[in-house]
């Protein structure tokens, strides 16, 4: 079952920047910020700073932000990505496997992750950038 719809936005290498704006401008309390040199073992350097996750909330919306990932091009038109977070890894599966139909490019297949038990990212048919994510209560 879907839990909720949320926004995530992708940056260019300027995500604590952004952080720090939209927390401004719209009155955001950061709940979290992981930096890629705080989660990944063997990062570049010139990487460490880069803002791998961060999330905010507005009047108990939650937006998150990211650096774009070091391994592609930051597309500018893609950097806005509805996120869909559900209940189980089973509902992850059914709407992957639906959004995948004819989809234009997988960019991380369905699978654990430190932060989700079952985690994707594709472009769908139509170009849209989706992310889907299980939020699985214990």
């Amino acid at each position: 079952m879907i839990k909720r719809m949320e926004v995530y936005l992708v940056t260019d290498g300027n995500g604590q920047e952004a952080v720090e704006f939209y927390k401004g401008v719209l009155g955001a309390e950061l709940t979290s910020l992981t930096l890629w040199g705080d989660a990944i073992p063997d990062v570049a350097e010139e990487h460490k700073h880069l803002v791998l996750n961060a999330q905010l909330v507005v009047d108990g919306i939650r937006l998150q932000i990211s650096d774009e990932s070091p391994e592609y091009a930051y597309t500018p038109g893609r950097n806005v990505v509805p996120t869909i977070i559900v209940d189980s890894v089973e509902a992850a599966q059914k709407l992957y496997d639906a959004l995948k139909e004819e989809a234009q490019e997988v960019t991380l297949e369905l699978q654990e992750t430190f932060w989700s038990p079952a985690y994707a990212n594709l472009i769908d048919k139509y170009g849209i950038n989706w992310q889907i994510s299980a939020e699985v209560e214990d």
